[in-house]
């Protein structure tokens, strides 16, 4: 099995696959620029993540906080920021209807959504990172498993 961190990830891609405005323009990556065909669309990508031992006796229980940043990608010559805030406002209401992740976190919030636009191409792009932190709890020896 994999680590809770991919099974979560993994669970935020097929939550976020079939969205009205991105559709199955959802990737798993943050290496390489989305082609214009599949634009609009979401890069999916863990960001960070910290731990926190909440017991002293091995095998320690473990308080994860996993940084998620989902970008969403648009093109066009207007209209940027309401495409952007269309996509939040599907992306954020579908996160919600879960706040689980199917069993595998205690808690998801979104705390953070920035924009930022590029002029280089015969388009301009316009970029929207959403900042989800997700926590959940694993045992340090079983992190292939929610506690």
């Amino acid at each position: 099995m994999a680590h809770v961190r991919k099974q979560i990830r993994d669970n935020i891609v097929t939550t976020l696959t079939g969205l009205t405005t991105t559709g199955s323009n959802v990737y798993r990556t943050r290496v390489y620029a989305l082609a214009e065909s599949k634009l609009p669309g979401l890069a999916i990508y863990t960001d960070s993540e910290e731990t926190e031992a909440q017991t002293i006796n091995p095998p320690r229980t473990q308080v994860r906080t996993l940084t998620i940043t989902i970008d969403a990608f648009v093109k066009g010559v207007s209209n940027f920021d309401n495409d952007l805030d269309t996509i939040s406002e599907e992306v954020e209401e579908a996160l919600a209807a879960d706040l689980t992740r199917g069993g595998l976190a205690k808690d998801t919030r979104i705390v953070s959504f920035d924009a930022d636009f590029s002029g280089e191409g015969d388009q301009p792009v316009a970029i929207g990172k959403i900042g989800v932190e997700i926590q959940y709890v694993t045992l340090e020896n079983a992190v292939d498993t929610a506690a």
